[in-house]
């Protein structure tokens, strides 16, 4: 097995040529940030959740491939375009990164993140061919308000490698029309460096610790 078998290189440098889009808020997407010829295997790799949640890598049994995109999505090079992109120090900002399988009922619901997450990172690794997505269900919204789910600037359908980011802010509402069921998102979060923020890392690692005893059933 090479070592191209095992680890993926996402497409940074569309990322770095992105347009920073400012309606309704500032955000980047990026088409296959993982590149085309490598997500039938990636696909082929994800872990087995069975469960809705978000479950921190530590949580699950991952993949030599699915543990290096994890490392790119945790890694400095990221780091630095988005800083650039955005003109953010985020130098010293701690990160959260957590792993979605399935979507449920209540998810997707209009909301604002936690202002402990300084810039959300979403990576969407889900195939194109769903029915689900061009219905536009579980396709993300960018909201011009808190109280339409229809009155959004740009949708984002969670496929092919799609990578979304965000600086998060008061009026940062997204959300999306119910889907339930099988629908894989890594979720990155540069942090804040304040009490609010450490609060929130140590119930992320006291999460993953729980679940990681709880539900063995869920890694594969």
């Amino acid at each position: 097995m090479t070592m191209s078998d095992t680890s993926i290189q996402p497409d940074y440098a569309a990322l770095a040529t992105a347009p920073v889009c400012a309606d309704p808020f500032p955000h980047v997407v990026v088409p296959h940030f993982i590149r085309k010829d490598d997500l039938p295997r990636l696909f082929a790799s994800l872990p087995d959740i069975q469960s809705g949640g978000s479950f921190p890598p530590s949580a699950l049994t991952l993949s030599p491939l699915m543990q290096s995109v994890v490392q790119a999505m945790e890694g400095p090079e990221l780091r630095r375009i988005i800083a650039e992109k955005f003109h953010l120090d985020l130098d010293h900002a701690p990160t959260m990164l957590t792993i979605r399988g399935r979507t449920r009922e209540k998810d997707g619901r209009i909301h604002t993140d936690s202002l402990a997450k300084r810039v959300t990172v979403l990576l969407y690794l889900n195939p194109a061919e769903q029915e689900s997505w061009h219905k536009q269900e579980g396709c993300v919204r960018l909201l011009r308000g808190p109280h339409d789910i229809e009155d959004y600037a740009k949708e984002v359908p969670p496929v092919e490698g799609t990578l979304l980011i965000f600086p998060n802010g008061p009026t940062t509402w997204h959300g999306h029309r119910q889907f339930v069921g099988q629908r894989y998102t890594i979720q990155l979060n540069y942090m804040t460096e304040d009490a609010r923020a450490r609060s929130e890392l140590r119930r992320h690692q006291l999460s993953a610790m729980a679940k990681k005893i709880s539900l063995p059933g869920l890694a594969g």
